[in-house]
């Protein structure tokens, strides 16, 4: 009996040791499993900061990619605005260049027909030049004979000298 107690506190003293040194064990376990618990919830604690943060700055940007949409499509429309203008403006400048040509074409047409009148006129007035000093050598001839011939007549030179009109012919243009 005495060496069943003996036996029985061994057992006992070695349970008691085991029992010690899975406490410990356990203890020493379950220290490091909450130090590693710990810094895994500081890890998991950072990537939620870090996703929080991301997340905010994915935020950020798209409102900033609305944003620059919105512009865009601001700045598409005040183009096509300004192309459209830009095309009824040269639209507009072409039909006045058009409207200018033909003013243009005309007012040429009209200058020549002027110039044809004038050309015209210049010939009518030659022509009478050349009758007006035709008749001027015909009267100075005939006036010579007649004062040569009224020389002997005194009676003649107390006639009032003749005075001549010239009556001007209508000449029409052929254009």
């Amino acid at each position: 009996a005495a060496a069943l107690r003996e036996l029985r506190a061994q057992y006992e003293a070695l349970a008691a040791r085991n029992l010690q040194a899975a406490e410990d064990w356990y203890r020493a376990r379950c220290a490091r499993l909450h130090e590693r618990a710990a810094r895994s919830q500081e890890a998991v604690r950072a990537s939620r900061r870090e996703a929080g943060e991301c997340r905010r700055q994915l935020q950020a940007r798209l409102v900033e990619m609305e944003s620059l949409r919105g512009a865009h499509q601001s700045l598409e429309r005040q183009l096509q605005e300004l192309e459209e203008r830009h095309n009824a403006e040269a639209a507009g400048l072409q039909d006045t260049i058009g409207q200018l040509e033909d003013d243009l074409r005309n007012t040429k047409n009209e200058m020549a027909r002027h110039l044809r009148e004038y050309q015209d006129l210049l010939n009518v007035k030659m022509a009478l030049d050349i009758e007006i000093a035709a008749y001027r050598k015909l009267l100075e001839g005939e006036e010579t004979l007649f004062n040569m011939g009224s020389s002997g007549l005194p009676s003649l030179n107390s006639l009032p000298s003749p005075t001549y009109s010239f009556q001007p012919r209508s000449f029409s243009s052929s254009t």
